[in-house]
């Protein structure tokens, strides 16, 4: 009976959504990453700044990479001028994260942009893009989700689980993350 469902063989699961490149680029950065990347001295932002470009990363001038920040991926990761990224901070940049001009992701952050499709059982994995506006603070142990765009000049408090957008000039905090009160922005020496 090859129609009856119950003797139907079950879908493939844990199959790979990377291309056979795609699993040689993630295993060249990851031998680089482990061997240049983490082992060079904590104030060689330059250094690591050139590692991330030559494997596809878009770097503004005086971004800060902290040598202990884990970034997957860097090929989908676009980082305006200024940007500071803090130790332990994960970009998990399976698709396009975009952090702009000014802004910080401090210790222990993460950003995923990456989820799988709960809605059917091979639970394909789903790229969806992250973008930090400018001027912007995701600080420690944040959380931003799959697909959440984060307004410029707002701040992500610490421990804040943001799943969905953050509308600019705001600051949010909890988990789900809330906006909590507006953010008023002046510039240094104004």
């Amino acid at each position: 009976m090859p129609d009856d469902p119950a003797s139907a063989k079950p879908p493939a699961r844990n199959v790979s959504s990377h291309s056979r490149r795609e699993q040689l680029r993630r295993l060249a950065w990851s031998v680089v990453y482990h061997t240049l990347f983490r082992t060079s001295f904590h104030t060689f932002y330059r250094h690591r700044a050139r590692l991330l470009r030559a494997f596809g990363a878009r770097v503004g001038n005086n971004v800060r990479v902290r040598r202990t920040a884990r970034i997957e991926m860097p090929w989908n990761l676009d980082l305006a001028d200024g940007v500071s990224v803090g130790d332990e901070a994960i970009l998990y940049a399976i698709g396009q994260i975009r952090i702009g001009a000014r802004s910080f992701v401090s210790q222990y952050a993460h950003l995923c942009a990456a989820t799988h499709d709960h809605t059917t059982d091979t639970y394909p994995l789903l790229r969806a893009p992250i973008a930090v506006g400018e001027d912007c603070w995701v600080a420690a142990d944040a959380f931003v989700g799959p697909g959440v765009v984060v307004g410029d000049r707002s701040v992500v408090g610490a421990r804040a689980t943001v799943i969905k957008d953050v509308p600019p000039d705001v600051i949010v905090a909890g988990n789900p993350a809330r906006v909590v009160k507006p953010r008023v922005f002046s510039r240094s020496g104004q």
